[in-house]
């Protein structure tokens, strides 16, 4: 099991991008998904909501990293506090997601909600298994790789 360490802010913000980036790719696809099987195809309001989320969810993620960090600091990390965490962040997220498809699509009606609940789903475990790979990432091997400076 990995023990929860110290994260610095730069590796939080990194996460959260390169989680932003398989999440925004994935709201993408299932808000065209879920456009196209209504009839009505819009990559563009795919775009768009994507657009947002990714910005405002970086905030948001970010927020809720820095959160469990202090939950978990010094503590074995076992699948179950991952799973828990999974699931704040899915609620968080997906209601989230519910609010700017409904904004963007301009009706919070059954399109907003199933964008939101395909995607509770999708990311549920997209999420879990992104969490799993960085708690495997050593700190301070992702600065430094960033950086240019030499692994020991």
């Amino acid at each position: 099991m990995a023990t929860y360490k110290q994260e610095s802010h730069y590796r939080s913000i990194l996460k959260g991008i390169s989680w932003r980036c398989i999440a925004t790719a994935d709201t993408i696809l299932v808000v065209l998904l879920i456009t196209c099987l209504n009839g009505n195809c819009s990559i563009d309001s795919a775009i768009k909501i994507g657009f947002f989320e990714f910005f405002i969810k970086l905030a948001v993620y970010y927020v809720h990293e820095r959160i469990w960090q202090k939950v978990l600091l010094g503590k074995e990390v076992h699948p179950r506090q991952t799973l828990y965490k999974t699931i704040s962040w899915r609620i968080i997220a997906t209601t989230g997601t519910f609010i700017i498809s409904g904004i963007v699509l301009d009706a919070f009606d059954e399109i907003a909600l199933y964008v939101a609940l395909t995607e509770l789903v999708s990311k549920f475990i997209l999420y879990y298994i992104h969490e799993r790979i960085w708690l495997r990432l050593p700190l301070g091997k992702i600065r430094n790789f960033f950086l240019g400076k030499k692994q020991k």
